[in-house]
């Protein structure tokens, strides 16, 4: 028996999809090109945007005897026992591949944004939560272990990470963000991409691109962003993530910029990605955004003219299920209005992923081998890490923190006794178990209350709701203020409840007026800081809220966004003690709920000034958060002004010592302030960063390796450059907190970057006892 070249692991991926390729008839190529969503509700509530509008049936047995591209959400879309879902998947595997003359599995996704999205799963800390840890390395140990657990039940890509920099904090996705800076978010990004690939699970970047620039903060508005702002705040992360992480799929955004939108620019997915960035995976469509050409953007009359489009553009797979490039894309073909050139080419990239992936192999086997344990012990412990490092003490000027062990707490908030304030929208109890009441949670999730009782067993804890998230209704304050009475300190829990479209206060489709705090939560500090108790205020959101109402009148404040199933021992851990705080801001905090949108990089023009009565300066800056022990920074070194050539380096350095009695972390960052350059340019942004985890009296010293490629901007003309000139590089633990500048003047011509260019600084760090 002879085995066709197409199955023969020894010659070249490439040789074997030619071999398959031309063997395929039209049919079995277009069925490459699409997923099929089993299961997915055509009518109620839907996971994702006019669901029951864009879902269409079609005959499964008829329909996989071509063969199929992806299987959407298998373990996602319901309540599925892990061990039984692997089982099934592997069924499901087995007629397709039966069915089909070639014998070609599927492509299994699943969302995977803050752990896989299935039941009885991990649910880690929401991305926004990663950002604030600035540990890159935990965040990819993580997305190893999500990788791990999507390969053990049969699924070989994973939706995520997302990349887009938030540029307005009332959008309702900002949750499912890394944060406000474009360096945190490509680093982080790049790192968890790094993870969940070496697990073999292909990372799928999310959403390509400009999706977080909306106009309005409204899902899926129009994007306005300039040329500048996409290419040097939108656009890098994506860059970083492809190259330092080697992510294999990417997919477009729902979203236009200036009229063209993204799964219809071949501007963006062709000439950007492909031959600009040299990308050779997959791009795959967002759920429905090929059928949203027609009936969204109205840029297509037609769903063959959407085929056409998305297809033209570079779209090669349509999510979640066929619409577009099922039977009009068939057509179109035939009727000679779409060249099969073009499917021929999308074929080819989602074969050439298949064949990575082994399942062009005649020894393939789907079924699961090994035992199925999706929130394992080991996962646990680093959901509670990855937690714990991510709580930001944004105020604590008293002192009153840590909690002393026996002390009389009165414990108020809509946030405190509910398991799902721990978790963001994409998590799968906020995601799809809400439609399911009947089910139960299927993993552990400790309330802070609970937490806060087994962290603390000999205070005297109290508690009462106060109000719900989003009702206005006082109704319950009395009793808040009465607990309250009768404590030493208050605790108030407040903060946002994930949901879908609507259906909560923060997450896909969640946008906001203002940053207000959602119904009558203001209200309700406002009372309890009244009674003249102490308040510690401990929000739990998916995005950062206005606080200037209550600066100066509160004991001390803790942020947390959604910190996942482990959240409520690591804020719990906080307040007594145990932990000592770690996490720095990913977005800024602002003083006032208003005169959005705000982030910290800004021009001149976007700072305070005596032009305007509105100072957009906010309470808390990008990279604030304080700790337990004291950090001294010492012995800076950088020497003089310096010159440095375009292509040069300069190194920056500062030895940080724990005065302290406790071990803690301290996160160096350091920023590039540009004072002359030929378009304005953000007064501060961040150029690197190193996280020190110090024991009492021990000194580490780190030093930065400054290359001016990271000095470099879109220019006039649409270039990348680095301009000679004065630049001024600042050590500092926030934003707006710097410890030392050092000044230099880089020389020589212009220089034109490329592709190759340097994406972050290097920083080495040693022991200085």
């Amino acid at each position: 028996m002879t085995t066709a070249p197409w199955r023969d692991p020894a010659l070249p991926a490439a040789a074997r999809v030619d071999d398959l390729l031309s063997r395929m008839t039209l049919e079995e190529k277009t069925a490459q090109l699409y997923g099929v969503w089993v299961g997915a509700a055509t009518d109620g509530d839907g996971v994702a945007p006019l669901q029951s509008e864009m879902t269409t049936d079609y005959d499964w047995d008829e329909l996989i005897t071509h063969g199929l591209g992806q299987l959407t959400r298998p373990f996602g879309t319901a309540p599925v026992d892990p061990a039984l879902g692997a089982q099934a998947l592997a069924r499901a595997q087995r007629r397709i591949a039966e069915a089909g003359r070639f014998g070609i599995p599927a492509i299994a996704h699943e969302e995977c944004l803050a752990g896989f999205t299935a039941w009885q799963a991990t649910a880690y800390p929401v991305p926004l939560a990663w950002g604030a840890t600035f540990d890159p390395a935990l965040v990819e140990e993580m997305a190893r272990r999500i990788g791990d657990d999507l390969r053990s039940v049969g699924v070989h890509q994973g939706l995520a990470p997302v990349l887009d920099v938030v540029r307005d904090p009332r959008w309702g996705r900002v949750e499912e963000t890394i944060g406000e800076d474009p360096y945190l978010v490509g680093t982080v990004g790049a790192a968890y991409v790094r993870g969940l690939e070496s697990a073999g699970i292909i990372a799928t970047l999310k959403h390509f691109a400009g999706y977080a620039s909306s106009a309005g903060a409204r899902n899926q508005a129009p994007v306005r962003a300039g040329v500048r702002e996409f290419a040097d705040v939108v656009l890098p992360p994506f860059e970083m993530a492809l190259r330092e992480g080697g992510a294999r799929s990417v997919m477009a955004a729902y979203t236009d910029t200036d009229g063209v939108p993204a799964s219809a620019d071949p501007g963006l997915l062709t000439e950007l990605l492909r031959e600009q960035w040299d990308f050779a995976g997959t791009v795959v469509a967002d759920y429905f955004g090929i059928g949203f050409l027609q009936t969204q953007h109205r840029v297509a009359g037609t769903e063959a003219e959407a085929a056409n489009a998305a297809l033209s553009a570079g779209v090669d797979v349509e999510l979640p299920t066929l619409k577009c490039y099922g039977k009009p894309l068939l057509e179109a073909v035939g009727a000679g209005s779409v060249p099969e050139s073009l499917i021929d080419r999308a074929v080819r990239r989602v074969l050439l992923q298949k064949c990575e992936l082994g399942l062009l192999d005649e020894d393939w086997a789907p079924e699961p081998t090994g035992r199925i344990d999706l929130d394992s012990s080991a996962n646990r412990a680093l959901a509670r890490r990855l937690a714990e490092e991510s709580v930001v003490l944004l105020d604590n000027p008293d002192g009153l923190l840590p909690l002393a062990p026996d002390t009389r707490i009165a414990v108020v908030g809509p946030r405190a006794s509910d398991a799902l304030a721990m978790l963001g929208c994409y998590s799968f109890p906020s995601h799809v178990l809400t439609q399911h009441p009947e089910v139960p949670m299927g993993i552990e999730i400790p309330t802070l209350l609970e937490s806060l009782r087994a962290e603390l067993p000999d205070a005297k804890v109290a508690f009462a709701e106060g109000c719900g998230v989003s009702d206005p209704d006082p109704s319950g304050f009395e009793e808040a203020v009465a607990r309250t009475a009768e404590a030493d300190v208050c605790v108030a829990v407040l903060g946002d409840r994930a949901g879908l479209f609507g259906r909560g206060t923060s997450g896909e489709g969640c946008d906001a007026t203002d940053l207000r705090l959602p119904g009558a939560q203001a209200e309700l500090l406002d009372t309890l800081v009244a009674t003249g108790v102490p308040v510690v205020l401990v929000l739990l959101t998916g995005r950062p809220y206005a606080l200037g109402r209550w600066d100066g009148r509160l004991a001390a404040v803790v942020q947390a966004f959604f910190p996942g199933e482990e959240g409520g021992p690591a804020v719990a851990g906080v307040l007594s003690g145990r932990v000592n705080p770690s996490g720095r801001l990913p977005v800024s905090v602002p003083r006032v709920p208003g005169g959005q949108p705000w982030t910290y990089l800004q021009p001149p023009l976007g700072l305070r000034a005596d032009v305007s009565n509105l100072d957009p300066t906010p309470l808390y800056a990008f990279g604030h958060g304080r700790s337990y022990t004291e950090f001294a920074w010492e012995d800076f070194g950088s020497g003089p002004a310096a010159e440095v050539d375009t292509d040069g380096t300069y190194e920056v350095s500062v030895t940080v010592r724990n005065a302290g009695d406790r071990p803690g972390a301290e996160v160096v960052q350091l920023y590039l302030h540009d004072p002359v350059a030929t378009v304005t340019r953000p007064d501060v942004r961040l150029i690197g960063y190193r996280r020190l985890e110090l024991e009492p009296g021990r000194s580490s010293r780190v030093t930065f390796r400054f290359h001016p490629d990271l000095s470099a901007f879109t220019d006039r003309s649409g270039r990348r450059v680095v301009e000679p000139g004065a630049l001024e590089l600042r050590l500092a633990v926030s934003s707006a907190d710097v410890r030392h500048t050092a000044r230099l003047t880089v020389t020589g011509p212009v220089r034109v970057l490329g592709p190759d260019r340097r994406l972050h600084c290097e920083a080495e760090v040693s022991d200085a006892g």
